[in-house]
């Protein structure tokens, strides 16, 4: 049978877990937060970042533990059985498939911004994005790890030039009063703040095409930590301290960020990280979600007609193809009923709330050692507390849930115990 190649070593794994963790999140979340929280939204993103290191181990293990395109619905079926895995199979379709059309919306609003463009041009640009991510993939994940990786290299040395720029315009005054609207704004932050987050768990769908996957995986994600945490406490400080969140009421605060300093040639360069960071997380969603789809069909959770690779590049290409419908109607409903990003955000940001919160369970349960067990718990522990704050978009995990469990039948299957993995 055909098979994913190994060809992934740890420096295209880094470059794939930033491209995909640091995404569209950075150009509008830090404005978005501060304007919810005020100067304290950076305890949220102080905490995000901190449990980031919990999380991204803990991914890391699972990873190494059962190598699988699957990811955490392979998890999920090892620790709670076939019926969580196939849960988990049909939450992960309420994700990608919006999430990949918001982010493409995100980077061709900026660009339309600079070049006035009407709304009907940015969901035309959006859907070209999608379009290059789809065919970049569909050339192989070795091709697709290179052009992250270059994505990501860009994309640090921008926003670098960004916080640079901004840092002589930021001044403590902009911290007071701290906490002008209580503390539940930062929670209501933190929750958030979990579409700028999440990505982690991509190394597990992408860990079947590791060389050495024991070697590389921690490798990557050591890296993929310390990047993302640094630029996004670099880039919320100080849009917090320049008040950049302040002066433009669309969450486009970057673009201010930088214009303080550049003029116009900040609106370019704005305009080219959004396109870049939209385009890598777009990237990596899309490859880990393809592996996904066709693990879940080779364990026959979903057709099998997605359990099937390209003769010659072995990538689902099939996924990618389907993923062509539910794009053109995420961005149909954007130009045709005016659907609003933070909605489009919102509703899969709940439903990766659930899905970390399953995998941090399966780890628990699954992973042997006190430590890696603890960091499970602290992990779970911060995903059930963010989902006090989702809200309404509580209703797409819930709904997906049971329709994953009404899909699988009323018979229960027995879980496998964790000594009986092989």
């Amino acid at each position: 049978m055909t098979t994913l190649k190994r060809v992934l070593t740890w420096r295209e794994g880094a470059g794939m877990t930033i491209a995909g963790v640091l995404g569209s999140g950075i150009l509008i979340l830090p404005t978005l937060t501060a304007q919810l929280a005020g100067p304290a939204a950076i305890i949220a993103w102080l905490v995000m970042t901190l449990m980031a290191i919990p999380m991204a181990e803990t991914f890391g293990k699972l990873a190494i533990y059962r190598p699988d395109a699957g990811g955490i619905a392979s998890y999920a079926r090892l620790a709670f059985g076939p019926k969580a895995g196939k849960i988990v199979g049909i939450l992960y379709l309420g994700t990608v498939p919006v999430a990949a059309p918001a982010a493409a919306l995100i980077g061709a609003g900026y660009l339309g911004a600079l070049c006035h463009w009407s709304p009907a041009d940015v969901v035309f640009v959006a859907a070209g994005l999608l379009a290059t991510a789809l065919l970049v993939n569909y050339f192989g994940i070795q091709f697709s790890g290179w052009a992250a990786t270059a994505v990501v290299v860009a994309i640090s040395g921008l926003l670098l030039i960004a916080v640079l720029s901004a840092l002589p315009h930021v001044s403590t005054r902009a911290f007071v009063p701290f906490l002008p609207h209580g503390w539940w704004p930062v929670g209501e932050s933190v929750a958030l703040l979990y579409w700028a987050f999440v990505g982690w768990e991509m190394i597990g769908h992408l860990s079947e095409e590791f060389i050495n996957p024991v070697r590389d995986i921690p490798r990557a994600l050591m890296v993929a930590v310390a990047v993302v945490g640094i630029l996004y406490l670099a880039v919320s400080s100080v849009s917090i301290g320049t008040m950049a969140y302040r002066m433009h009421s669309h969450g486009a605060g970057l673009s201010v960020l930088i214009g303080m300093e550049l003029g116009r040639m900040g609106a370019i360069i704005t305009a080219v990280i959004a396109l870049l960071i939209t385009y890598g997380t777009m990237h990596t969603y899309i490859a880990g979600f393809s592996r996904l789809v066709y693990a879940q069909a080779r364990t026959g959770d979903l057709p099998r007609f997605f359990a099937h690779l390209h003769p010659t590049r072995r990538t689902p290409a099939r996924v990618f193809a389907a993923l062509l419908l539910p794009d053109a109607v995420v961005l149909g409903s954007v130009l045709v009923f005016h659907t609003s990003l933070a909605q489009l955000i919102a509703w899969p940001s709940a439903v990766f709330i659930v899905l970390y919160l399953v995998a941090m369970l399966a780890a628990w349960r699954l992973l042997p050692g006190f430590s890696a067990r603890l960091l499970a718990l602290l992990g779970a522990l911060i995903s059930a507390l963010a989902l006090i704050f989702v809200g309404w978009a509580m209703i797409l995990p819930i709904a997906l849930a049971f329709l994953g469990w009404w899909l699988k039948g009323p018979r229960v299957e027995k879980a496998i115990p964790p000594e009986e993995i092989a």
